[in-house]
Order: C-alpha cells, then structure tokens, then sequence
C-alpha cells in the first residue's frame, strides 16, 4: 500500500522503542531517516546497531538540529510540544507527527483505541486477548504492546491493533482514525506536561476527531465531548448508571445492539467491582461492535490474566494473608480505587515521591478500609502528619522494612497491599522495580502457601 510518507527526507526524535519502529517503517518505505537522540547512547546500543544496519543514520547527544531539508519529522511520546528540536522543525516548515501517526497511515488492518488516565492498558489486554481467544487476530499496540508502526510493518496481515493511546502522542496527532474508539475515564494527570485539565481533556477527546463515518465512540457517562464526535459516528455511554447504553450492575454488563438486550456475565472475574465495572462495559461494549459474541466475551473476562503491578496477587501466607502488588499506582487517585477494590481489610504500604499536594482528603477512605499505613520513601512523614489522626500509620522509610514491619501484624484474611499513591523514582527506577522488589521481600519473609502456586496463580513472566 502506497501512503503519504514513501520515499522522504525523515528526522526521528528519539532512539527508544517508538523512534526505532518509526525509523525502520520509514526506511522501509524508500526514506531517508535520521534519528536524534539527547542521551548518550550507552543505553541505546543494541537500538543503535539495528538502525545502523538498515542504513539509517543515528546521532546521539546531539544538541541542534542537522541542517538538512527535511520532509517529515516523527517525535517519540517523550518530546513535548515545547521541545526546542520541534520548535526547530516548526520554524523551518518541516511537518511534525507522532509515531502514532506514521503507523496508523501503513496499518491495513482495523483499529480499536483505548485512552483514558487509569486502566487502559489492562482494557487493551482483555479486549486484545479476548479477540485472539475468538480467532480473530489481534495485537496491542501503542503505548502497551508493540508501536503502532512496527505493527504495520512486521504483522500487516492481523485483522485489529488494539492500540492504547496516551496524551502525549496525541500532541502530535491529526488523522488517526480508529474504527472503535474509548476514552474510558478523565483524572487529573500529566498537569506538568499539559498546561491545564482543559488542554488535558482537549488532546484526549482529539482521539474522536478524525473518525469516519460508521465509527463507534464510547464516552463515560456525564463527560461532555464538547463538539469533538464526528457526524455519522455512534455516540455510545458507558458506566454504571441505568441510562447508559453500556451499563455494568449486578454482576453484569448490559447494553442494547441491533435492538436487542445484550447480558455479558462478570461474576467471578477480576473485572466484577464497583471500580472496573464500567471499564468492563466500555470493554464488552466495543467487542460486541467489533463483531464478538455473549460467550467468547465471557470467556475473555473470566480468564483474564491481570497486567504486572496491577492489583496482583503475587503470595498468599499458610495464614490466609493475602499480598497484592498495585505498584502502578502513582497517584491518590489509583490508590483509592485499589482500595475499593480490595477483598477484606487491609494493611497498605504508601510512600514515595509525591506528585500531589492535597493528602487530606483520602483520611474518609482510609478510615474505613485501612487497618494501619506502613509509609515509605521521600514523602513518608508528609504522610505521617497528613493521615496519623485518622489511621494507624508507620514510617518504615524503606518498602523492605515495611514488608517485614507488615508480616508481624497482619491477620488471616487481611490484605497487604502495595499501592503507593505515588512516583517511584526516589528510591527506585520504575514502578515495575519497586513492585519486584516487593514480591521478592515478601516471598522471602512470608510464610507462604504454596498451593497458590501450584494452581497456577503465580504472575506470569510475559507480563
């Protein structure tokens, strides 16, 4: 297939997973591609050496741009707006479009977008391992899962991308057109990057902006679109309100197509909650439009396979303690629903580097979920002075002290959760690395079931 970007003069902006399926989809398709990169490039070795070997030209550290007549310049998620490269390429003419983009315009198959601040990525895994569960060929895509661009160049022949789509790519984002389309929730987030929520909201509800006709788009219940749905596309509500189209209660999820009532049954799966049921509507919701049946929905949601970091069980004690990784989480927000989400009282281990500063009004919640906080990192006696009144708190500063701290108190059928409510990177590289290092301490010290693992719960590696 022909497309807009055979046979150019192409810069890529940035060297990790997104600049690198970007590059090698240009190369392939006759350009010329370049690639900067502000590091080093000692981590970027092995990324250096594959693009190198395609003929294309890598420059690492650099600090301006090549003086080169460029036609297209494709920027990874981590380039802002305001980087002063894309403000280079501005000012020279040179067109600026995300990675995203590129892909979308070489990918033959169908698209299924999910954005949202909380929850897309286990929303692409169900909707994506549901499709292939069906027969119908699938992968995710985007910021979970492969770049949409090496996507269209190394698996053309899959029938859907099922791509989650950040703020950040849509900064540089104007024709993508999804088939399906859901922007599942609106949170604070992301506030040091965008300039407000309404330039946040604005770059999330530009995912609807370029649908074609046919398309089917599903907003929350309540949240305005402000104008951004296309004509001829379907307008569909989700949540866990009666009057949506797509509504979850009662262990169910229950929507009108073709006329007719549709009942998709939760009950049993990790999705059959207060906090994912509405993400489990929207989710049945576009599977039911891509073409799926009751029970292969079903059948998807009840063998659902939670994302590493994700309110994971990853031990359970000979005593009936339960301990749950929720790394993920990263802000008060995800915390509080983690919480509500959790199956019996719980003990939880908060702390790190904070990106919020109202603490106050989580003390409700925490009053009545929470036996005691166990409070690690920069911020753990902020914490301590926030919560101490309402709640048992104890700064522990380190998540080894606080796992050791936690297995001398906890109670059959208790939950230990890690659900920091905050950043990672005081004490470690990324929340992955943090909630590593808490199934590690936890099954060293805990004195563990070991039928939880037997019966096959233990965390997969490919998550």
């Amino acid at each position: 297939m022909h497309g807009p970007y055979d046979q150019v003069n192409a810069l890529v902006l940035g060297a990790g997973a997104s600049g690198e399926a970007a590059a090698l989809l240009l190369a392939a398709r006759g350009g010329c591609v370049q690639v900067l990169d502000e590091s080093d490039g000692a981590a970027c070795a092995a990324v250096a050496g594959r693009l190198r070997e395609a003929g294309i030209a890598v420059h690492f550290g650099a600090g301006e741009l090549p003086d080169e007549p460029f036609d297209v310049c494709v920027t990874s998620p981590g380039f802002a707006v305001r980087h002063p490269w894309i403000a280079s390429c501005r000012a020279r003419g040179v067109t600026v479009i995300s990675e995203l983009e590129l892909g979308a315009c070489y990918w033959p198959g169908r698209i299924l977008a999910v954005t949202g601040s909380k929850g897309k990525s286990s929303l692409v895994k169900l909707c994506a391992d549901t499709l292939n569960g069906a027969g119908v060929t699938a992968s995710p895509a985007g910021n979970y899962g492969i770049p949409l661009s090496r996507l269209a160049l190394e698996r053309p022949e899959l029938c859907w991308a099922v791509t989650e789509v950040s703020s950040f790519q849509m900064e540089h984002t104007r024709t993508f057109r999804p088939d399906i389309a859901i922007l599942l929730n609106l949170q604070a987030d992301h506030l040091d990057r965008h300039a407000d929520m309404a330039e946040y909201k604005a770059l999330k509800l530009s995912l609807f902006a370029s649908m074609r006709r046919g398309g089917v788009a599903l907003l929350p219940a309540g949240l305005s679109h402000e104008g951004r749905i296309p004509e001829g596309v379907e307008l569909l509500r989700f949540g866990t309100d009666a009057g949506c189209e797509w509504a979850y209660a009662d262990h169910a999820v229950m929507g009108i197509l073709g006329g007719r009532v549709c009942k998709v049954e939760l009950r049993g799966s990790w999705f059959d909650n207060a906090v994912l049921g509405a993400a489990a509507a929207a989710g049945v919701a576009a599977l039911r439009h891509a073409g799926l049946n009751n029970v292969q929905i079903e059948t998807g949601l009840t063998g659902f396979e939670p994302l590493a970091h994700r309110m994971q069980t990853v031990a359970v004690s000979r005593q009936g303690v339960r301990y749950v990784d929720d790394s993920k989480a990263t802000s008060l927000t995800a915390t509080a629903a983690a919480l509500r989400m959790a199956q019996g009282p719980v003990r939880l281990i908060a702390g790190g580097l904070l990106k919020e500063k109202e603490l106050g009004w989580a003390k409700e919640l925490l009053t009545q979920t929470v036996k005691k906080v166990y409070l690690i990192g920069q911020c753990a006696e902020q914490m301590f002075q926030a919560w101490s009144t309402s709640v048992p708190c104890e700064v522990c500063g380190t998540l080894e002290r606080a796992v050791e701290a936690v297995q001398g108190e906890a109670l059959p059928g208790e939950v230990v959760l890690l659900s920091p409510g905050t950043a990672s990177f005081d004490q470690f590289t990324s929340y992955r690395e943090r909630g590593e290092r808490f199934t590690e301490r936890v099954r060293a010290v805990a004195d563990l079931d070991e039928r939880f693992f037997s019966e096959g719960k233990k965390d997969k590696e490919t998550q």
